[in-house]
């Protein structure tokens, strides 16, 4: 393997390394080394970072303890022993926004004794994989992926605005699915389709959302764990693309007053060894296992929101932007359920999941989809009747409304605890409680504006 990557270095003269790391929120984490650095830390299996990278908040803080409980637990071991990172070459790619030939690989994590990290969300997908192949199945998904464009903003207390685009106006109205109000960032995609063909991830289309300076980037169908790795790369892609162009890209859930919020739509299929797809039944379209695959989301879902809403800002969109599924429901082409059948056709027969926001970390939306759809085939759980009217005005009540009453669903279903092990929920639960802490510690200005002087 140590070859194969010298030789990969060699043909595209590169002279720096960035090893990578998703953390539970889907930051990048990781180091930066010369190549021959690299090299000789794959012979030494001396490239190694600190356990509690793994426990990391999205501002960088650490969720040392479990406050669940009435007595605080640690859930890392308090000489915060290293992890190894193992370099994963399928993932080795051009980091195409340098001047200096760059490399940029993501790592497998494994403890010193060599199992695998349990807390890390690339080997949370892959242990739920695990248990589809021994069953011969083949989960295949497709992302949808919603952002807006915005101007810089400094100043965190300030709003943000809709950016100017080339025209040299601000996008006034809700352009969906106008190609004009893509063009207005022409210069700005055909660099990002640029750097993503560099990068070996397959996008299939880009659209306007609903939103001002709001788009979308679909990718093409493939392996969940490849899928996972384009998604995680194109994040970063689109934000150091858009600084080149002077603007932001956020995937934040909910960015902006009176705008729609972003979402992570995922499309997913289940394949046999024969590659057939497992959802069609020509005598009845929808076969068993697509039936106990969406009884398994509709169960299961409630229960992974720490998952598919990791932020408050994630509750904002669900909760206070019309047209976003606040439901278990499922329909054949119905865009208000939560469970949307796009197409009865054999070829194209798939489930698109419409509740996580774009602001999640996709290894965990990915694994929790599947790990939903395999206890409901596992279960045999049956999904209720179709819906075919409106469901936008539908709010389901198993669906948690807050970031206690999700992290306490989350704990404490047993299933969910076996299917991806206890410290795994555990780190996620500690991780998600400290942000949220960090939240209530902030004065917001609306209760500058309307406290202030009233109370």
């Amino acid at each position: 393997m140590i070859d194969k990557f010298q030789t990969w270095f060699q043909e595209n003269s590169i002279t720096e390394v960035e090893c990578l790391v998703p953390d539970l929120g889907g930051i990048a984490r990781g180091k930066i080394l010369p190549t021959n650095k690299f090299l000789k830390g794959l012979n030494e299996n001396s490239h190694r970072l600190p356990q509690s990278t793994f426990i990391q908040t999205i501002s960088g803080d650490y969720a040392t303890e479990d406050l669940s409980g009435p007595l605080p637990k640690s859930i890392f071991n308090p000489t915060d022993i290293d992890v190894i990172l193992k370099p994963d070459y399928k993932t080795m790619r051009i980091v195409p926004w340098y001047e200096d030939p760059t490399a940029q690989v993501i790592c497998d994590a494994v403890n010193l004794n060599g199992e695998d990290v349990i807390n890390y969300s690339r080997n949370a997908l892959k242990n739920i994989l695990k248990l589809f192949s021994k069953e011969g199945l083949n989960p295949i998904v497709s992302p949808e992926l919603e952002f807006y464009l915005v101007k810089p903003n400094p100043d965190s207390d300030y709003p943000l605005e809709v950016p100017i685009g080339q025209s040299g106006r601000q996008e006034t109205g809700k352009q969906a699915l106008g190609i004009d109000a893509v063009n207005e960032f022409d210069n700005l995609f055909e660099e990002v389709y640029s750097h993503c063909e560099a990068q070996n991830i397959e996008i299939d289309t880009i659209n306007h959302e609903s939103g001002s300076a709001q788009m979308e980037i679909n990718f093409q169908h493939g392996d969940p764990l490849d899928l996972a790795d384009q998604v995680f790369i194109f994040k970063r892609t689109l934000r150091q693309t858009a600084l080149k162009h002077k603007l932001y890209a956020t995937f934040m859930a909910k960015p902006m007053e009176n705008q729609p919020g972003s979402a992570m739509h995922l499309h997913q299929s289940l394949y046999n060894e024969k590659n057939k797809n497992l959802f069609f039944n020509k005598k009845n379209k929808f076969s068993q296992k697509m039936k106990n695959y969406i009884g398994g989301l509709q169960k299961y879902t409630p229960y992974l929101m720490p998952i598919y809403l990791p932020n408050i800002n994630s509750f904002r969109r669900l909760f206070a932007t019309w047209g976003t599924p606040k439901n278990t429901k499922w329909g054949v082409g119905n865009r208000s359920c939560a469970f949307r059948i796009p197409s009865v056709e054999e070829k194209n027969m798939r489930i698109e999941n419409r509740i996580p926001g774009s602001d999640t970390n996709p290894y965990l939306v990915f694994a929790a989809n599947l790990a939903s759809g395999y206890l409901g085939i596992q279960n045999n759980i049956k999904p209720s009747l179709e819906t075919k009217n409106s469901a936008f005005e539908d709010v389901d009540s198993s669906i948690p409304k807050n970031i206690d009453e999700s992290l306490s669903m989350f704990e404490n279903n047993e299933e969910i605890n076996e299917i991806f092990n206890e410290k795994f929920i555990r780190s996620i639960a500690a991780v998600r409680r400290m942000e949220y802490q960090a939240y209530l510690s902030v004065i917001s200005s609306w209760e500058r504006e309307v406290l202030l002087l009233n109370v």
